[in-house]
């Protein structure tokens, strides 16, 4: 899942920069929507079907999983930024910085997560839905 996270990333940042620069407005609101649809899909199929399994099978884990939800939270405030500046503005910059903000975050957020998860989630039982689990991307 994160490497498709990270690929949807790259194809906006690509689409920002080879969009028609007559359909500003339309691309931004494309690439980054779809960016930005994938990464909040991701994280609230997380918080709200692969984490409360998780904490049902390691309770252990609950401070690392509140660590991730508080992470999914700042990723939205950072998304709802990008989104208004979207609406905003038709410079493809102003979408750069803000998605160079919240890449920063996702990848602490994502090597964080795969360093405390990756074990423990190879381990689970493979019999779920992973839409339900991972996201619409998955």
């Amino acid at each position: 899942m994160h490497a498709k996270l990270r690929k949807a990333l790259a194809l906006a940042r690509a689409g920002l920069d080879n969009g028609d620069p007559a359909d500003a407005t339309t691309d931004l609101l494309l690439f980054c929507h779809g960016f930005c649809a994938a990464l909040s899909g991701h994280h609230r199929a997380e918080d709200g079907s692969l984490f409360p399994e998780l904490l049902r099978a390691r309770p252990d884990l609950a401070p690392v999983v509140e660590k991730l939800s508080q992470d999914h939270n700042m990723i939205e405030h950072l998304i709802g930024g990008l989104q208004k500046a979207v609406a905003e503005s038709t410079d493809p910059e102003v979408a750069h910085s803000h998605l160079d903000g919240i890449e920063a975050v996702m990848e602490t957020h994502f090597k964080y997560e795969e360093k405390q998860l990756g074990a423990v989630l190879d381990g689970m039982d493979a019999d779920f839905d992973r839409t339900a689990i991972f996201g619409p991307i998955s």
